[in-house]
Order: structure tokens, then sequence, then C-alpha cells
């Protein structure tokens, strides 16, 4: 479970910006922009439990009850939610279950409407090579991973309860699209995109900007799915844009 008594991450004072990382994602991804909004902002970064859960709750429902029960805990409320990959899938299903408590949303590499995933087939488990493929194949520059975040991807897959969790979920994102309920998102919502992204491409930006009312898109070049790891100046420049609109 989402540890509800203390965030993993908690640094600075100021308006909250929460974040919420990807299916493959660990709180260091957002370090750049934790040490670059801290300064001014209070943020925070639940880690969720998507490998350590039940398989029955390895669903995109209770994630995203937990993540809004760690919310409720900590009595956070008129915040800045910004989501990565499945961290903004579950960032647009709370904002659509909670309008009050979403000050603004931020969404970079989303999936909830269609993503390239393990989803459609069992990954190649014992394979480094082929993982080590797909890793990079997330990444314009792959030289930015380490081998020890390729090791980590591998060891999970290789485990067969968190694959198994790792592939329900990624199943039960591709089942939740929400093109037919992103109307009733209302706050500002800022959509910062990898021009590159082959995960989720461009074409899946240009709809989100299309079906979101209240929003607006912004394309970093030469990056893919990960703007804040692989672009974070760029990333964190258009980002406090948005926040000092």
């Amino acid at each position: 479970m989402v540890n509800t008594a203390k965030p993993h991450i908690d640094k600075g004072k100021g308006e909250v910006i929460i974040l919420l990382h990807g299916l493959f994602g660990a709180l260091s991804n957002w370090k750049s922009v934790v040490d670059f909004f801290s300064k001014k902002y209070r943020v925070i970064i639940p880690k969720i439990p998507l490998t350590d859960v039940d398989v029955e709750d390895a669903n995109l429902e209770s994630l995203t009850k937990l993540v809004s029960k760690f919310i409720t805990s900590n009595r956070l409320k008129n915040f800045t939610l910004i989501g990565n990959s499945l961290g903004g899938h579950i960032g647009l299903m709370y904002t659509i279950q909670n309008p009050n408590k979403v000050k603004q949303l931020v969404l970079t590499g989303s999936s909830g409407l269609y993503e390239n995933s393990f989803g459609g087939s069992f990954p190649k488990r014992g394979d480094y090579g082929y993982i080590n493929d797909r890793v990079n194949h997330t990444f314009y520059n792959p030289n930015i991973l380490t081998k020890k975040y390729v090791d980590n991807i591998f060891d999970t897959l290789n485990d067969n309860a968190k694959c198994l969790n790792i592939i329900t979920i990624a199943r039960s994102a591709q089942r939740n699209n929400l093109s037919k309920k992103l109307y009733r998102i209302k706050c500002p919502t800022y959509l910062i995109w990898g021009l590159n992204d082959t995960i989720t491409p461009p074409s899946v930006a240009h709809q989100f900007n299309k079906l979101i009312s209240k929003s607006k898109l912004k394309f970093i070049d030469k990056c893919c799915h990960a703007p804040m790891m692989e672009r974070p100046q760029e990333f964190n420049k258009i980002l406090k844009t948005f926040l000092d609109e």
C-alpha cells in the first residue's frame, strides 16, 4: 500500500505539487523536478506500490484509490498534480473523480487514450538483450540510462509475482480508455510531450489537447517518453512557465 502516514518524498514549502511515476518508474525519475521546484513549492511523491499490491488490486481503479487515500490522509487540497505515463493515467482518473481538489493537472507521456506497452504480449523475461532494447526504445538517447536502471527492470520482470502485476496493470491501462470522460476535466491542464515519443506518440498528445477543454500543449524535440528525465532543463522551464501563469 501507499504509506499514507508519511510521503516517500516531501520537500520544500509552499503550494503543493504531487508527482506520480509510471509503470517502471521510481521516485528518482523526478529528481530534477524535485530539486528545481522544492525551492518554491512543497513537492510530494507517493510511492505507488505497483509490484507490491495483491494481483486483484493490480488495476487502475485500485491504484487510483490508493493515491486518493494518500492525498486525503495527508490533508492535501488545491494542488498541482503531475503524472508521467501510467502516473498521468492515475492523475486523470483522480481528477475526474475529485475535480474540486486539483488546481491544475500536468501530463507528460500519459496513458489514458493509447499506449504501446507490454500489455499486448508477455515480455521475454529471461532475455536481457530484449529487455534492454525495449527500455532503450523508451528514451531518445539511451545513453542517459544506467545499467542499474535496466537491471532493476530486468529483475522485476523475472520475478513471477511482480511481472504478473506489471502485465495486469498494463492491460488495465489499455482497458481504461478515458476518451469519453475527459470532458469532465475543467481545471487548467498542461501537456508536456516528447516529440519522439514511441510509447504515447505525439498524436496522443494532440488528442488529449482536443478532448480536455482548458489544455495547452508543448512538445520537446529529441525527446521520447520521459521528458523530465531526458530533457530536465527544458521540462522544468516549460513547467515553470505553466505554473507561473
